[in-house]
C-alpha cells in the first residue's frame, strides 16, 4: 500500500492557518502541499465544508427572533451630538444600570470609533443581546474615552475588540483575546457566553 497517496477524514483549518502558511518558506505548509487540500478530495468533503460554510452564515445572519426583548442598554446610540464627555458618562451610567440589573452577566465590549473591525462587528453583537436579553446586558466603552481608563487598566486591555464578562456580583470572569480575524472575534465572544451560561446554570 502506498501511503503517500492517502488522504486524512478529517481536516480541521482555522481561519489563521492560512494567513501563517503564506509567511512560511517550508513546502510541508504549503497549501498545495499540505494533506489537508481540499483540490484533491472526493466531492462529498467539499460538500461538508460548504455546508459548514452555509451553517455559519445562516447563524450569523439570522434575524433576531420577534418577540425579542429590547434591552435597556442601547448599543447603537446617536452620539453625533455628544461632546466625548458626555458620551463616557452615558456609557458608565449604562455599565452601571447593567450591573444593577440582576441580570447573570455583562459583556463589556473595548471598542474604538476608528476601529473599521469593531464597526463590522456592531449588528452582530446587537443580535447577541437581543438573542440573550434575558439574561445578559451587553455595554460598549470606548476605549480611546478617558473615562474608561480605570477599567483598561483592572482588565488589561491593550487591543480593540475586546469583551469582558462580568458576572452580576462584578467580577470579571473571562475575555476575548488578541483580534486575528472577524472569524476569531466571534468564536471568542461565542465562547464568553457559553462560560456566561455555565455560571447561570
Amino acid at each position: 500500500m502506498n501511503s503517500a497517496s492517502k488522504h486524512p477524514i478529517f481536516c480541521i483549518k482555522w481561519p489563521w492557518d492560512n494567513h501563517q502558511n503564506q509567511n512560511t518558506p517550508n513546502n510541508n505548509n504549503n497549501p498545495a502541499n499540505s494533506p489537508c487540500n481540499l483540490d484533491n478530495t472526493p466531492w462529498i468533503f467539499k460538500s461538508a465544508q460548504n455546508l459548514g460554510i452555509a451553517a455559519f452564515n445562516f447563524v450569523n445572519s439570522a434575524v433576531s427572533p420577534p418577540n425579542s426583548q429590547k434591552s435597556p442598554f442601547k448599543l447603537k446610540q446617536k452620539r453625533e451630538n455628544l461632546s466625548p464627555n458626555e458620551q463616557g458618562e452615558a456609557e458608565q451610567r449604562a455599565f452601571a444600570a447593567a450591573l444593577a440589573s440582576g441580570k447573570e452577566a455583562t459583556v463589556l465590549e473595548f471598542y474604538s470609533p476608528k476601529c473599521r473591525l469593531c464597526n463590522s462587528l456592531l449588528p452582530f453583537v446587537i443580535e447577541i443581546e437581543n438573542r440573550n436579553s434575558d439574561w445578559l446586558n451587553i455595554v460598549m466603552a470606548d476605549a480611546e474615552n478617558d473615562h474608561w481608563l480605570p477599567e483598561l487598566l483592572h482588565y488589561d486591555v491593550k487591543y480593540v475588540p475586546c469583551f469582558v464578562l462580568i458576572d452580576k456580583h462584578g467580577n470579571a470572569l473571562a475575555k476575548t483575546g488578541v483580534p486575528n480575524s472577524r472569524l476569531h472575534v466571534i468564536a471568542g465572544v461565542s465562547h464568553l457566553l457559553k462560560t456566561g451560561r455555565k455560571q447561570k446554570n
